[in-house]
């Protein structure tokens, strides 16, 4: 008769595991470099990360007055329906995404998905991360944001849905452009290949500057069905704050 480890004695046992691998090989704070134990960053640079406020328009994100809905998704709403995030994406959480993409520094990919456990990730049906492009996924080698929609996935229980969506256009990275180019660079560079009627979806990446590249594969998500995309990303882009 095989061994049956149930949920809760499974999570106890990674975590008497991880603490043992700790006590062993106890590592350096990513960013500081002081003793961190078994975390990636020691207490007094996780406490120091630039977090968003509480009050945030509710479909992009962005501080606002009381949490009301923003100025410009008033004006033209997103084809997302609502953004749950983290940070600001500003020093240090930009050395750690640059870390994460070029690096192969995957640990930090669990670390932003627990953080985003924290925010309390809304019911859905399928967790989607945005994918990249053929040629940068080979050169790569791995998808920022699979990473950690794979730790949501594991954690929350919901779904993974990694071949949902493809990237089709091969367009220079958003971060080389103005920001008014963006939307134009990411139109058609998506497509879906499932059939998600009435589903409820968690779109993930690692960082929102101006929405344009989440907008565009939530309406691609939408035009196969979903009724309602909700973006989730480590770090969201403020104005004056990067």
């Amino acid at each position: 008769m095989g061994l049956s480890i149930s949920g809760p004695q499974w999570a106890m046992w990674r975590q008497g595991w991880r603490r043992a691998m700790a006590a062993l090989l106890p590592q350096d704070c990513l960013l500081c470099g002081a003793s961190s134990g078994d975390a990636l960053l020691c207490a007094d640079c996780t406490a120091s990360l630039p977090r968003l406020p509480a009050a945030l328009c509710p479909v992009c994100a962005l501080p606002t007055h009381g949490g009301a809905i923003c100025g410009a998704c008033l004006k033209r709403a997103p084809h997302f329906d609502a953004t749950l995030a983290c940070f600001v994406y500003a020093f240090p959480v930009d050395r750690l995404v640059q870390q994460l993409k070029f690096a192969h520094r995957l640990a930090i990919a669990d670390f932003f998905a627990r953080a985003l456990l924290e925010r309390n990730l809304p019911r859905a049906d399928l967790i989607v991360p945005v994918p990249l492009s053929a040629r940068r996924l080979g050169e790569r080698g791995f998808n920022q944001a699979a990473e950690i929609a794979k730790v949501l996935a594991r954690e929350s229980g919901i779904a993974l849905g990694l071949e949902v969506g493809r990237r089709t256009l091969e367009a220079p990275p958003q971060s080389t452009l103005p920001w008014k180019e963006r939307q134009k660079n990411v139109r058609g560079a998506f497509d879906c290949g499932a059939e998600l009627s009435g589903k409820v979806l968690l779109v993930v990446d690692d960082v929102m500057t101006t929405g344009a590249t989440l907008g565009e594969f939530a309406r691609v998500l939408k035009d196969h069905g979903a009724a309602q995309v909700i973006a989730c990303v480590a770090a969201r882009a403020v104005k004056g704050s990067h």
